[in-house]
């Protein structure tokens, strides 16, 4: 057995003190505050009277973006000057690493809202076992079906005669996003949208073995590509969306389908949006700044994690929101 005896110790670069933990957190609050009363306002809200619900959530979106810009911007400045030790490198994985599992657990919490509310507050309501004992009385004549085409309140007339009062009117779409009210399968855009996001994951491999071979032109032609596909997977969705609204009449007040589908779908769409913005901060790095190397080039690594996340929470949204 040998010992230690060398003196010599790995540097460990350790920052300044710094606020922007605090201005991170106070950007992020005043946002997801504002994004709430946003859909308050649109479900209860009058329209007819101005809140200040919107200012409140670009403002503290444009704090949030601008605090991590900022923080970013340092963090690559001290990578570059070789600041960052192989020891320090290694708490930056684990720090994306847990970053990735919080967001998986995000997304665990919505599916398990949809698993309850498809398997067990929807028959409830419409008198099932004898917990649904109750709310067959109360909701007479509700029928559960998913997607749910007719919302408790319509099946006994409406706000005005149900037994249970709420602070809202709901009304169900006429027709579902599923395949099987699909005009025709080449007009449906989730396929389309999957067909682009799991390209997408293919071209963002591809650059990753571009700049492991330390191929440059190899790896910005292909982070291209999927940033543009990201691109056209937003505004496929943003068309979705319209197409919802105007031509479906699924809104946010078209009872527990249109909430969970705008809820999951919407949460998915941002995340898209970040892993995107994520990838385009990764592609001017490489193209304008000259970075990245075949053993330096863990912001791209990263950013292709959570891409990878993305694309495979979408394949879940696909299967459950669509499909079954």
């Amino acid at each position: 057995m040998t010992s230690q005896t060398s003196t010599e110790y790995e540097k460990y670069h350790v920052p300044e003190k710094s606020r922007l933990a605090i201005c991170a957190t106070a950007g992020l609050i005043l946002s997801i505050y504002g994004a709430a009363s946003v859909m308050n306002d649109m479900t209860f809200g009058d329209p007819n009277q101005a809140t200040s619900s919107w200012s409140i959530f670009l403002f503290g979106l444009f704090f949030f973006v601008v605090t991590l810009f900022s923080w970013f911007r340092t963090t690559i400045k001290e990578n570059i000057a070789g600041m960052n030790s192989p020891q320090l490198k290694k708490s930056y994985v684990l720090g994306m690493f847990w970053f990735i599992f919080s967001e998986v657990m995000f997304f665990f919490a919505f599916f398990g809202v949809l698993f309850y509310v498809r398997n067990l507050a929807g028959p409830w309501l419409a008198g099932e076992g004898d917990a649904g004992r109750m709310n067959g009385l109360l909701w007479e004549g509700f029928e559960f079906a998913w997607p749910m085409m007719q919302t408790p309140q319509e099946a006994v007339g409406g706000a005005a005669t149900q037994l249970i009062a709420n602070n809202g009117s709901f009304s169900s779409a006429q027709t579902s996003m599923s395949f099987a009210d699909a005009h025709a399968w080449w007009q449906w855009l989730p396929m389309w949208n999957t067909i682009i996001l799991l390209s997408s994951s293919f071209t963002c491999h591809i650059a990753h073995m571009g700049i492991l071979d330390g191929n440059k032109k190899k790896f910005n032609l292909w982070l291209g590509i999927t940033v543009a596909l990201g691109m056209i997977f937003l505004g496929l969705q943003a068309a979705e969306y319209h197409e919802a609204y105007e031509q479906f009449g699924l809104t946010l007040n078209s009872g527990i389908y249109g909430s969970t589908f705008f809820m999951l779908t919407g949460f998915h769409g941002f995340h898209v949006f970040m892993g995107m913005t994520m990838l385009l901060v990764q592609f001017l790095r490489s193209v304008v700044g000259g970075q990245f190397t075949a053993d330096d080039h863990f912001g791209f690594e990263a950013s292709s994690w959570y891409w990878h996340f993305v694309d495979v929470v979408w394949v879940f949204l696909f299967l459950f929101i669509y499909i079954l």
